[in-house]
């Protein structure tokens, strides 16, 4: 499969099939995250993984919605490490964490497709719930939760997702 298939069928699961992801597969897309590109290369994501049942008594906690999933990993970056761009005049203390965390997600997201797992990306929580819920220490900032499974017997893409807007909507030349 090409990876533009992979990215067109690639789609966010919210029927999720109870049974655990294997460890050499977690392997894997936690290995994707780590070689993903950051800014600088300083790497300052710290992903955990939620995969015990108190660990994800405490993700539903939190009220993100997992759909039932059996693994979702938090990726967050630590501020302490991240880069900051000192030239940006619109945005004072401009950093890149939330951007290298985000292409870590979306590495690890590709790869799990890869790998027959499915995702969903989640985003609807909040980060004082999160912080609370697993005692994060103050420079590890939540950025988003990646449920990870296989897909359940009611699995299939939202009735928007092949609906894409045409290129020339959304890219401008300059």
């Amino acid at each position: 499969m090409t990876f533009m298939e992979l990215a067109k069928n690639r789609f966010s699961e919210r029927h999720f099939d109870p049974r655990p992801v294997e460890r050499e597969k977690l392997d894997r897309i936690l290995e994707a995250g780590r070689v993903a590109p950051t800014a600088c290369n300083y790497q300052p994501q710290v992903v955990y993984a939620i995969q015990s049942p108190e660990a994800m008594a405490k993700a539903r906690s939190t009220r993100a919605s997992l759909y039932g999933c059996p693994v979702a990993l938090l990726v967050c970056y630590d501020s302490d490490i991240v880069w900051r761009n000192p030239r940006d005049r619109c945005y004072e203390d401009y950093n890149a964490g939330e951007q290298d965390a985000s292409i870590v997600a979306a590495s690890m997201m590709f790869e799990a497709e890869e790998l027959g797992i499915h995702s969903l990306w989640i985003r609807g929580f909040d980060s004082k719930d999160v912080i609370d819920a697993f005692g994060l220490p103050a420079n590890h900032v939540p950025v988003m939760m990646l449920a990870l499974g296989y897909p359940g017997e009611k699995s299939h893409p939202a009735h928007l997702h092949a609906k894409r807007k045409p290129l020339n909507d959304t890219v401008r030349e300059l």
